[in-house]
């Protein structure tokens, strides 16, 4: 698995991330949306910390 997320990439998900983890955790987003909102936050933790998305790959994207 071959890197393909720059710097930048990394951070923005990073952040983004962690305001969504911050929206659940405030009860600001509830039900459904905080179920579906925690999961993206998960991915973009994950492919943030390993600097590889599949997505990238298929659409031949590299931020790197």
């Amino acid at each position: 698995m071959t890197k393909n997320m720059g710097t930048t990439d990394r951070l923005v998900r990073s952040a983004l991330a962690a305001g969504a983890a911050a929206l659940i955790a405030t009860k600001t987003v509830k039900g459904p949306a905080a179920i579906a909102l925690g999961g993206l936050a998960t991915i973009f933790a994950l492919t943030s910390s390993v600097g590889h998305c599949p997505a990238y790959d298929v659409a031949d994207i590299n931020t790197l």
